[in-house]
């Protein structure tokens, strides 16, 4: 979508994921205005603070530790656990293990490298930077908003995706199709907004080291970009298409 574009027609929303995967970044290209939920709960054991990378071998997966509080803290609120040397695993296990030898691991490694060199106390800032960071390398510029900079939603559920659409300006909410079975549209209707299903599909695309038939999917949207480079959008988009 054109950043450009005054316009607000279509809003998606979705909690701040750690190196998300690709159908949080196809999620953010196809709409007009994308807000991170950093109001909600943090979930335990969920994806906000981890996920999956590849390599010739197993997939690997970086964890992103934090502080245990209450299990009502939201995601604004969790603090990372820099007592653990999780930041030297995570470049090692990128820079070693998984990605030495895919096609594009020298022109994007520089980066990579100073996101661990930084220092990170909040998960959600943490979570934000990695996802603007593909995002910018893929090429989309759909901006990119804070539900807790945009106001203070009483709502909850369905009802508090309804009020933040509602302040974002939306016609349409973009959702994924795993929230087809809590969501409720008429709850989005009452604020003059409909709902759109994301029906996201899977590219298939090469995997350095890896035979085409042991495809790994779902894995974070940066093994798309460290094994196709410039042309990670290009796949992502045309994988919509396909039947």
């Amino acid at each position: 979508m054109n950043s450009e574009d005054s316009t607000v027609r279509t809003v998606a929303l979705h909690q701040p994921h750690y190196l998300p995967w690709l159908g949080l970044l196809d999620k953010i290209d196809r709409c007009d205005r994308f807000v991170f939920l950093d109001n909600v709960q943090f979930e335990r054991r969920g994806w906000q603070n981890r996920n999956y990378v590849g390599g010739s071998g197993k997939p690997v997966l970086l964890t992103v530790p934090v502080v245990q509080g209450s299990r009502d803290d939201r995601i604004r609120d969790k603090i990372v656990d820099n007592s653990q040397n999780w930041k030297l695993r995570h470049y090692k296990a990128l820079s070693e293990h998984c990605y030495r030898k895919a096609p594009y691991w020298r022109v994007y490694r520089d980066e990579i490298a100073h996101l661990y060199e930084a220092e990170w106390d909040s998960l959600a800032d943490l979570c934000i930077a990695t996802t603007r960071m593909l995002t910018r390398w893929f090429g989309i510029d759909t901006p990119l908003l804070l539900a807790s900079e945009i106001g203070d939603f009483p709502g909850r559920k369905s009802e508090l995706l309804a009020q933040i659409c509602a302040k974002a300006g939306a016609e349409t909410m973009l959702s994924g199709d795993g929230a087809r079975d809590y969501l409720e549209p008429e709850t989005l209707n009452r604020y003059g907004i409909g709902v759109r299903w994301q029906d996201f599909r899977h590219p298939v695309y090469p995997q350095h080291g890896r035979d085409p038939a042991d495809f790994v999917p779902r894995l974070s949207a940066i093994d798309l970009l460290l094994n196709t480079g410039p042309e990670a959008l290009h796949v992502l988009r045309q994988a919509r298409t396909q039947s």
